[in-house]
């Protein structure tokens, strides 16, 4: 009796360890390079970055299209989305304005800044075709203009296969093009 009670405690601890999932693989936006710009504000403040909640997830969300979220079970973004875009834009954007400074809200470094940029993300996924849409709009606060400067973007990034580092290389692309339009907007 004793070993039937031992057997059917390695038999479930055996069965419990077969059904545990992989760990999630991890990926992050890569910053991509840019045109540097000549000028631009000595202090930017990259201030609020507002991410659809259907993006704001763990998982890699592949498309959004034909009324259904297609999201990657096990495909995860290594940081909030929200997060890593601010990380990102901010190096992007230090590249490409080399005579700025660039900062974060949610950084350890607070100064008063001469340009304030928000960002309202709307989409950041496949459409059917396979293309990485990135859409957007920016708002830019100068301290020496009274109105904000307002634009929207829009980019679709072909994504070169169907893997998930493929579409993050994609998005990636993207969040670059984007960091190229906010750079335009601050540069004189």
């Amino acid at each position: 009796m004793k070993w039937l009670c031992l057997l059917g405690a390695a038999g479930i601890a055996t069965l419990s360890i077969g059904c545990s999932s992989p760990d999630p693989t991890l990926y992050t936006i890569a910053p991509a390079a840019g045109r540097v710009e000549v000028g631009g504000p000595p202090i930017i403040l990259l201030d609020r970055i507002e991410i659809p909640r259907y993006l704001d997830r763990s998982q890699i969300v592949k498309s959004s299209e034909n009324y259904r979220l297609d999201v990657k079970a096990n495909d995860w973004w290594g940081e909030p989305l929200a997060a890593m875009l601010r990380r990102t834009l901010r190096q992007e954007l230090a590249q490409r304005l080399p005579q700025s400074t660039v900062i974060s809200e949610s950084g350890a470094i607070s100064a008063t800044p001469d340009a304030t940029i928000d960002l309202d993300l709307q989409r950041l996924d496949e459409d059917a075709s396979g293309k990485v849409v990135l859409q957007a709009q920016a708002m830019v606060s100068l301290k020496n203009r009274k109105t904000p400067i307002l634009r929207s973007f829009q980019f679709n990034v072909p994504s070169s296969g169907p893997t998930s580092g493929e579409e993050v290389a994609a998005v990636s692309a993207a969040v670059g093009q984007l960091a190229d339009g906010l750079a335009a907007m601050l540069a004189p």
